[in-house]
């Protein structure tokens, strides 16, 4: 593999674009509301629940757009896949400054996303209450929001992502201050926590599986073949 690093790198970021797709909503229409008001040049791109929470709260909500508008593909059933799509990756990984991204995103149409304020289906919160319920722990497994956050905390040259509600007063401190962007020191600290976030949240899952019986499998999931 061709090692590739990246070239500029700018400290004070402009947010204009961001993705907000949430679980835990704590907080959230106010952290907006303030962000937008905030960040004059910033839209949001966002799913399902979040989206409709979004539009109901904020009296800019022409500013909130459902993302799959943007991808052109709408939430497959239950929503099981909402966010993996090419354009959002590239919007999130790709550089500022790189021709070849800068090739990609104009033949794509793709956006730069600077903000990414993601957290995790509440699979510790559901084995809690499920009683041992596999089916239900294996529901609340997240994909894309791990995917999602993973991808933004790697790209922090760029990206700022926001896991937790408790950074929100950090975030929406420092977006005032500078009329709204974020500087690299942020985006750094705020990458490191969130690839905290998602190991604590993978070691969850695998906790919970390495104590359960393997043999168990069977009985959940097949059994129209023992019958």
């Amino acid at each position: 593999m061709v090692e590739h690093r990246i070239g500029d790198v700018d400290d004070a970021v402009v947010l204009r674009h961001g993705i907000v797709s949430v679980s835990n909503k704590r907080g959230l229409a106010d952290f907006a509301g303030e962000i937008l008001e905030a960040a004059p040049q910033l839209r949001f791109f966002s799913t399902g629940g979040t989206f409709r929470a979004l539009r109901e709260a904020l009296a800019e909500s022409e500013r909130v757009s459902e993302i799959s508008e943007y991808t052109g593909q709408p939430e497959t059933h239950g929503g099981l896949v909402k966010t993996l799509d090419w354009r959002i990756y590239l919007g999130i990984l790709g550089e500022s400054h790189n021709e070849h991204h800068i090739a990609d995103r104009e033949r794509t149409g793709a956006k730069l996303f600077d903000l990414i304020v993601v957290n995790l289906y509440p699979f510790q919160e559901s084995i809690g209450a499920s009683g041992g319920d596999l089916e239900k722990a294996r529901s609340n497994i997240d994909i894309g929001g791990p995917t999602m956050i993973r991808a933004a905390a790697k790209n922090f040259p760029r990206v700022a992502v926001v896991c937790d509600p408790a950074d929100y007063p950090r975030v929406l401190e420092e977006v005032r201050s500078t009329g709204g962007a974020l500087s690299l020191s942020t985006r750094f600290h705020l990458a490191r926590k969130a690839f905290a976030h998602v190991a604590e949240y993978d070691a969850a899952i695998d906790a919970y599986l390495r104590d359960l019986d393997p043999g168990m499998t069977d009985a959940i999931y097949l059994k129209g073949e023992k019958e």
